[in-house]
């Protein structure tokens, strides 16, 4: 008797931007991950990671570089258009990497709009607060939406005398709280915030009606996001934010050692990894 064939997997419900507010409003912590290409992205997706971030990280955690800034479009959009078509529900967001959007809104515009055409992504993010407010509102004017970046912007580190903690002091604390609202009512759906106090985060947080993603700002934000090397303990150091989940860097090692082994021991591949004529 013929068995019947099992039902296809219904298709998950995407997640959207409008899924931003209403998680804020409920107290339901949001989730983001990097990702930079299509299998750790449908891994990601498939563990129910709301959002994915194909960061301009790609430059220090994929490509050998020492921070971020050397990265293209160029180089990002592949990235971008591989974890696209990858997911099923996760939000993808892009970053917009240095030098693709700071000198106006119309420069902001093209760079995103190719994330968009070209990539596939959802959404893109750039770093700034006031200063950029007139490119976010360009962008969301013509229907892209942009996440913000505050606190430690990686593409500004030359600046900022390096990877520092920001937002300490009053004075401080009170510019990045502007700059957040700033880039809210620019029409900003959500805000970055890294390396900041805790303390400050739960404020700005508590201030904004979007929601705010913390990475290395405590526990107060609405959702959380890590680079997923840090994450899934890839590397042989992880920043202090970043708790390491898993060992995976050790597991591939391993791997790849027994792999060494077997082949030249003549272990592998055995009859049951070979054909016959």
């Amino acid at each position: 008797m013929t068995q019947p064939a099992t039902p296809a997997s219904p298709t998950p419900k995407r997640f959207r931007v409008q899924h931003l507010a209403e998680a804020k409003a409920r107290g339901e912590k949001l989730t983001m991950l990097t990702a930079y290409d299509a299998m750790t992205a449908r891994i990601f997706d498939d563990a129910g990671v709301d959002m994915l971030l194909v960061g301009d990280s790609i430059g220090d955690n994929m490509l050998a570089h020492d921070t971020t800034i050397p990265v293209t479009m160029d180089e990002l959009v592949p990235a971008v258009r591989a974890v696209s078509r990858a997911v099923r529900r996760s939000l993808v967001i892009a970053d917009l990497p240095f030098g693709s959007y700071e000198a106006s809104p119309e420069q902001a515009h093209a760079s995103a709009v190719r994330m968009l055409k070209e990539g596939g992504a959802h959404a893109v993010k750039f770093e700034g607060g006031r200063r950029v407010a007139p490119q976010v509102e360009l962008l969301t004017g013509a229907g892209i939406p942009v996440f913000g970046h505050l606190g430690f912007t990686p593409q500004s580190e030359n600046i900022l005398g390096g990877k520092r903690v920001q937002g300490r002091g009053d004075e401080a604390a009170e510019r990045l709280a502007e700059d957040a609202l700033a880039l809210q009512e620019a029409g900003a759906v959500a805000v970055v915030l890294e390396m900041i106090p805790a303390p400050v985060a739960a404020r700005v947080t508590e201030v904004l009606r979007i929601p705010t993603i913390g990475i290395g700002a405590g526990v107060e934000c609405d959702g959380q996001v890590l680079v997923w090397l840090d994450m899934a303990g890839m590397g042989d150091w992880s920043p202090r934010f970043a708790r390491r989940f898993a060992e995976i860097g050790t597991a591939l090692r391993t791997a790849a050692s027994d792999y060494v082994d077997a082949v030249r021991g003549q272990e592998y591949p055995g009859p049951e990894h070979s054909y016959e004529s």
